[in-house]
């Protein structure tokens, strides 16, 4: 059995994908503690689903667990800089986060982003794959089984069968056979399957790339997408050993151990993340 820490909080051995070495951290305050004196320099990333949000059958009306946003507002002073990574489109968690301001966002796990508050920039390769993607919704509604929710974001298409799980593998199926079929990328996550456009962009990417002049950084992630997020962080530490990265899980009965073996820490669930993140606020102030 996992050890527990006092709080929310997991320890858990990691991946290290980088090879770097497991961390010996027993608790949360010990964690922020170890990254008090570089908060100037940090970068914190969130996903949404899953990790700012509790899952939900409807994943359009998904809304903040309670303190998220009260403790991010909080803590955006304090660091350099906290930006939220997601499947999401921008205009999507633009809305749930309620104009929060000076917070980046990544849409579409990176197709898209809008840097504090700025118009939404669309990855250019992404735009021509956008009648495709509209064109594959209307047949994945026509075609699936009643069940199946079919969520178009325009260079995505999200297929999820949380309220009907029997149809885990047709969905499964039928969607990689599209994929094949169109030539497009496959995603899979938390009782659903996403179809992208075959473009160099994922969650890792983007956390390499917005890393690259910090003195630390965690990340907070829940699905098996966050895998690779947690990875950039790894091999930014293993290629500068000054660099403080911290990777953590919020637990779920779905991907959360392979997340969670992925991770330095585990958080119980959205809402107790809004707790540690109001901790983390009283370390770092």
């Amino acid at each position: 059995m996992t050890p527990r820490c006092r709080g929310t909080l997991t320890r858990v051995p990691p991946l290290n994908p980088g090879n770097q070495q497991p961390r010996d951290l027993s608790s949360a305050d010990e964690a922020w503690r170890a990254n008090a004196g570089r908060a100037a320099g940090t970068v914190l990333f969130f996903d949404f689903d899953g990790t700012l949000a509790p899952v939900g059958d409807d994943p359009t009306a998904v809304q903040p667990a309670p303190r998220v946003l009260t403790a991010i507002e909080a803590l955006a002073p304090l660091v350099r800089r906290i930006a939220i990574v997601s499947a999401r489109p921008v205009d999507f968690l633009r809305d749930r986060l309620g104009g929060l301001a000076g917070v980046d966002l990544y849409g579409l796990y990176g197709l898209e982003h809008s840097h504090s508050g700025g118009d939404t920039v669309t990855e250019p390769a992404a735009l021509p794959w956008v009648p495709t993607m509209a064109e594959l919704a209307e047949l994945a509604r026509a075609e699936l089984p009643a069940g199946t929710l079919v969520e178009f974001k325009r260079l995505s298409v999200a297929l999820h069968w949380r309220t009907a799980p029997q149809l885990g593998e047709a969905v499964r199926e039928w969607g990689q056979a599209q994929a094949d079929r169109l030539g497009l990328r496959v995603q899979g996550g938390r009782m659903v399957l996403e179809l992208k456009p075959p473009v160099d962009r994922d969650k890792g990417m983007v956390i390499g790339e917005a890393i690259q002049d910090a003195d630390a950084a965690w990340y907070f992630g829940d699905d098996v997408s966050d895998i690779k997020a947690f990875a950039a962080l790894r091999a930014r530490a293993t290629a500068e050993p000054s660099f403080f990265g911290m990777c953590v899980a919020v637990a779920n009965p779905e991907t959360g151990q392979e997340v969670a073996d992925a991770a330095d820490l585990t958080i119980d669930s959205p809402a107790a993340l809004g707790d540690f993140l109001t901790r983390a606020a009283q370390h770092l102030g």
